[in-house]
């Protein structure tokens, strides 16, 4: 007798979406940590006997897991060199240290990390270089935070790597990085410069320095910031062949996360080559104490519970229902998943609401043409919540990150102020998305 049975009469159905409604409420009030939210209620699910532990095991998307683990590895160890804040810096003396100038340097620099790096790596590793220009020339920092978390948003949705959605996405799909720099990438670029171009419209003329401030900045020296020069050409060579793995990845038969696993442990070994045992045993030991555990447990939770809703028929449901609202049409389809998808991640973590689109929308794939004819929805799935997390102060972590470091500096970012910012430029990046994608499949 199935435990369940046990508890009034309820259904598994209905004890797998008490589940997921549970953890939706935890991670919005941010009460829990919620690596611990996911995997307890996952652990609870197969206590009660909503799916066995074979299933529960079976849910979990292992490739997914190593993707994650290898590239903070190998991140972890790359930013040790100090090249990301070489290239902030060299990228400000290349525009002469002028305010306007530094702001677009910064919003591509970010945009282009964000799409090699996850969010929160960028933001930490570009927002303090650009307190400290900012403090140098004088000037209002708070449009370069806006235009930080913005870009990292945007710039994190080109590639397979970029944005954890993406990574959910082209896992569940078994798409290469090409694909998604094939198909996200021109978009991105689109949004990019219309980003940039707003904020140097609207803020432009308030961005001012004197000679003296600038010279400041033109006094910083790029190359203090590399801390190692031995280890940047270390990281520089595993990024490249990690990278370029994954272009090929498809040919060659291997998953993306085995890649970034080897690619990792490649990067471990040169980072401790020749190193006394003693000490090379602390290195690695501190480069996985830097790994983001919390967010590898909490992935590893949460497939369990949106296994448990495809285990108990209730994600099928919700697919029959999408095809029969859009009345089978791919089109529809796209505009519902990219409005939907965006909305809902301006309020709540992506991540979640994409595991469980996931499954959703392979149950949708039969009726809508498969796999191939669905193309359009899935992409529009990715660009809807990996945008949408601009939506809002809390859409993202990355948004949270600098809004706490803008405090820190004396620089507050307040939820409603935000706001103004964040709606105007989530609905620009959505609606041009939808250009693209009318453009691409439609037109």
């Amino acid at each position: 007798m199935a435990v369940t049975d046990l508890i009034l009469g309820v259904s598994p159905q209905t004890v797998a979406l008490a589940a997921m409604g549970i953890c939706y409420l935890l991670l919005f009030t941010e009460k829990m940590n919620r690596a611990v939210v996911t995997v307890a209620l996952a652990a609870l699910l197969v206590m009660l006997g909503v799916l066995s532990q074979q299933a529960a095991i079976a849910a979990i998307d292992f490739n997914t897991i190593s993707l994650l683990a290898g590239m903070m590895v190998i991140i972890n160890v790359a930013e040790r060199s100090g090249m990301f804040q070489y290239v902030a810096i060299w990228g400000a003396k290349r525009v002469r240290a002028h305010p306007v100038g530094i702001m677009v340097v910064l919003a591509v620099v970010t945009g282009v990390f964000s799409a090699f790096l996850d969010n929160v790596t960028t933001v930490l590793l570009i927002v303090p270089v650009t307190m400290q220009i900012t403090r140098k020339l004088e000037v209002n920092p708070y449009p370069y935070l806006l235009i930080n978390i913005f870009a990292s948003n945007i710039g994190g949705t080109a590639t397979l790597i970029g944005d954890p959605p993406n990574i959910l996405i082209g896992s569940a799909l078994g798409l290469s990085f090409t694909d998604f720099l094939f198909h996200l990438a021109p978009v991105v670029l689109a949004i990019m410069a219309a980003l940039i171009w707003m904020f140097v419209h609207f803020w432009g003329a308030s961005l001012v320095a004197p000679m003296k401030n600038r010279a400041l900045v033109m006094g910083i020296n790029e190359k203090d910031a590399i801390t190692d020069f031995t280890l940047l050409y270390k990281a520089l060579g595993v990024l490249g062949a990690v990278i370029a793995g994954f272009t090929i990845a498809e040919h060659i038969g291997l998953e993306n996360g085995f890649i970034a696993l080897f690619g990792a442990a490649v990067m471990l070994l040169l980072y401790t080559f020749r190193v006394p045992h003693a000490e090379s045993d602390e290195k690695v030991e501190d480069v996985l104490n830097h790994v983001d555990w919390t967010t590898i447990f909490f992935f590893t939770g949460l497939f369990v519970i949106v296994g448990a809703l495809e285990h108990t028929g209730f994600l099928q449901e919700v697919g029959d229902y999408l095809v029969k609202v859009t009345g089978g049409s791919i089109q529809k389809s796209v505009y519902v998943i990219l409005g939907v998808s965006a909305v809902f991640s301006a309020m709540v973590d992506n991540i979640p609401f994409v595991a469980t689109m996931i499954p959703t929308l392979k149950a949708m794939e039969e009726s809508l043409g498969g796999r191939e004819a669905m193309m359009p929805v899935w992409w529009s799935l990715s660009l809807g919540a990996c945008l949408g997390g601009n939506g809002t102060l809390i859409g993202a972590s990355a948004n949270v990150i600098v809004a706490g470091i803008a405090a820190r500096e004396g620089h507050p970012i307040s939820f409603l102020r935000f706001l103004i910012w964040s709606i105007p430029v989530m609905v620009m990046s959505v609606v041009i998305a939808g250009v693209f994608l009318y453009l691409e499949y439609f037109l």
